[in-house]
């Protein structure tokens, strides 16, 4: 890769994906460093402080599916075989010009597959505690941290320093209150954004390659938004419109098949509680703590994930999200083969129950192939509501 050369087959690929390749590229040739996230544990600040540009790279469509089962079994979670997928046919820019990959030991059907990926791609891999309950939990992890740091100074003969770390925690908490900021915002009756608005605006950050870019685009979407609303009048959704709190797995490559479903069929998102959403981005960094790299590692911690068990402060801050969004009605997403997320999905349901609000699981992945039992459910519940 150090002619920096594009893929043999990159003139069969459409604009958008060319244009990608192209900015890639021509961030590398700028000197750039990229890294390729696999999951929200990844602590970003340490990436940002040693200069280097990172994407989330779950693959989030069907497109490279096929290639994949050619290799991985097809009982396994779309979103991993779409990310193998992507990198082994060379479609996504972003795992092509990837200098490394950081994944974490999440589910086991990660896990493996991070074995295979790493015969295309440098990856390294984070060992994620599988619980919180335990004194030296947060220990091990710091020591994770604390480990990437030095494999990324050592591959890019860089040097991350204490001051660049602080620094990197701030610009990530000023992006995370951006994020919280607009969907707050949703709170308003009738809310001030479409929820599919906020979820393509979120998908495409992953893309942004550094975080000034990233708050920006925000700030704008932000403006904007509250300009149309509280100025100008604008309704983009009606009052009668039945408010939806959708959890579950991360939903980046659902939008369609159900973010837009919600909103065609009597309903809006108010709330997006997965692993990107509102209750991820409330968890800051103690930016003046004394070990900052300690206040990096512990916040990553802090998230909630159907990995960890037990996993209880999900259920609660989704019911806290359900009082406060006033939400009429919960969706769980769960891409199929997510056992963790699936097995989580019974207690979820009494927890949401038990404060009166209904609720409903989809188990889908991200062909089209259900789309019209989709919709099916989903008006049919909204209805109900």
């Amino acid at each position: 890769m150090k002619d920096l050369s594009l893929p043999k087959k990159f003139e069969e690929y459409i604009d958008v994906r060319k244009e990608g390749f192209i900015r890639a590229m021509d961030y590398k040739k700028k000197g750039g460093k990229i890294a390729g996230c696999l999951c929200t544990y990844t602590p970003q600040e340490i990436l940002d402080a040693g200069g280097i540009g990172n994407v989330g790279l779950c693959g989030t469509s069907n497109e490279t599916i096929p290639d994949a089962e050619k290799v991985l079994p097809k009982n396994l979670c779309p979103l991993i075989k779409s990310t193998y997928g992507f990198a082994m046919t060379e479609k996504c820019p972003y795992t092509y010009f990837s200098d490394i990959i950081i994944g974490e030991t999440t589910c086991d059907g990660k896990k493996k597959m991070y074995e295979l990926l790493g015969e295309i791609k440098d990856v390294h891999i984070m060992h994620l505690p599988q619980g919180k309950d335990r004194p030296y939990i947060y220990d091990n992890w710091y020591n994770e941290c604390v480990y990437l740091k030095e494999v990324l100074e050592n591959k890019f003969e860089i040097e991350i320093t204490e001051e660049n770390l602080r620094e990197a925690a701030k610009k990530r908490n000023e992006l995370r209150r951006l994020y919280v900021e607009m969907y707050q915002l949703q709170k308003n009756v009738p809310p001030v954004m479409k929820g599919t608005d906020i979820m393509i605006a979120m998908q495409k950050g992953t893309f942004a390659l550094d975080v000034d870019t990233q708050i920006e685009n925000i700030k704008e979407l932000i403006k904007e938004s509250k300009e149309n609303y509280f100025e100008k009048g604008e309704r983009p959704v009606s009052k009668k419109e039945k408010r939806i709190l959708i959890t579950g797995c991360p939903s980046g490559g659902l939008i369609e098949k159900v973010g837009i479903a919600i909103e065609e069929n009597g309903g809006v998102i108010v709330c997006k509680d997965d692993c990107g959403g509102e209750r991820t981005n409330t968890q800051m960094i103690n930016e003046n703590a004394e070990d900052i790299m300690r206040a990096i590692s512990d916040r990553y911690m802090e998230i909630n994930c159907s990995v960890f068990t037990p996993n209880d402060a999900r259920m609660e801050n989704t019911v806290n999200m359900v009082e406060e969004y006033k939400v009429d009605g919960v969706i769980e997403l769960v891409l199929q083969a997510c056992h963790t997320f699936n097995v989580e999905a019974t207690k979820m349901e009494r927890a949401v129950e038990d404060v009166g609000v209904p609720y409903m699981k989809l188990e889908t992945d991200y062909s089209t192939t259900d789309s019209g039992q989709m919709q099916t459910r989903i008006a049919a519940f909204i209805e109900m509501l």
